[in-house]
């Protein structure tokens, strides 16, 4: 079992390697168990073995998790050049190669609340490009129900709501 759960870090570590954006939780989990690599609980192992051995960070919301791979990470995986097979390697870069604009959408975008201390709810709605945030917004409301539909309207409406602030304040 150490050997199979070296094999699924290495797997992490090498998506997240090759993308220049953090990968979720989800979108981790789909592509192993998409490739019927291994079982949902031994990926959840494996990615908190490499978050507790910090050659990838975990950043959370309310609703996900996004993984950067750390320097140690990148470290670790250039002693193992070859302890994932070429297919391996050639499904992780074809699945990126059609899924990335849908990939890098789904991290780009994030929405989130959490309730401030005078009991409402601020909702922090950003668009990032790689770490950096193009847009964060924070919109404070009274009801939980409010807050959930912002940021459920942030993630389908992001691009209009970006683009109409930009016109407003450039003009």
């Amino acid at each position: 079992m150490a050997e199979a759960l070296t094999q699924y870090k290495l797997i992490v570590l090498y998506m997240l390697d090759h993308v220049d954006f953090p990968l979720t939780n989800t979108q981790i989990s789909n592509f192993v168990l998409e490739k019927e690599y291994t079982t949902y609980f031994n990926i959840q192992q494996a990615i908190s073995e490499l978050i507790d051995s910090k050659l990838i960070r975990a950043e959370s919301t309310h609703n996900n998790t996004c993984y950067y791979i750390m320097p140690a990470g990148r470290e670790t995986l250039s002693y193992f050049p070859d302890k994932l097979s070429a297919a391996i390697k050639s499904d992780v870069l074809t699945y990126f190669k059609e899924n990335s604009m849908k990939l890098r959408q789904e991290t780009s975008v994030i929405a989130d609340f959490y309730k401030t201390t005078s009991q409402e709810f601020a909702v922090r709605c950003q668009i990032k490009k790689k770490e950096r945030s193009l847009i964060d917004l924070t919109i404070t409301v009274r009801e939980k129900e409010q807050a959930e539909a912002i940021c459920a309207n942030w993630k389908k409406q992001n691009e209009e709501v970006y683009g109409y602030l930009m016109d407003l304040l450039m003009n």
